[in-house]
């Protein structure tokens, strides 16, 4: 069975909070169905790894969570973020502290592997 899903989420941004939370719920899901879950950051999506961005958004007039609550339980059952550097670097967030979820920089060629991988599964947001 394969357990590996790697996620992009390019899409989002933090102008169209209503699309944001979907990919997180994914996550979670996929990670207490013990799947190893990779969440790759492009585009104007890595907006949401600058600290407060994401906390201060939310996907409906509710207001009840916030997107970053959605990143949160992603990541507390045991998703990974990363970050694609060209396009940390085009929205100024090169060197600058990101939110404690944040594993690394992962670039265009990292996603792609996965993709070609046959023991990974692949969504795009």
């Amino acid at each position: 069975m394969i357990s590996k899903l790697a996620i992009l989420v390019w899409s989002l941004a933090p102008e169209r909070p209503e699309l944001a939370a979907a990919p997180f719920v994914y996550a979670a899901t996929a990670c207490a169905m013990d799947c190893e879950v990779e969440i790759h950051f492009a585009g104007t999506a890595v907006k949401l790894l600058a600290p407060g961005v994401a906390a201060a958004i939310h996907p409906s007039a509710g207001r009840e969570r916030s997107i970053y609550d959605f990143m949160r339980d992603a990541a507390e059952q045991g998703a990974a973020f990363y970050g694609c550097q060209m396009a940390l670097r085009a929205h100024g967030l090169v060197d600058q502290p990101l939110i404690p979820e944040y594993s690394g920089a992962a670039g265009a060629a990292a996603f792609v592997a996965r993709t070609l991988d046959p023991e990974w599964r692949t969504m795009v947001f």
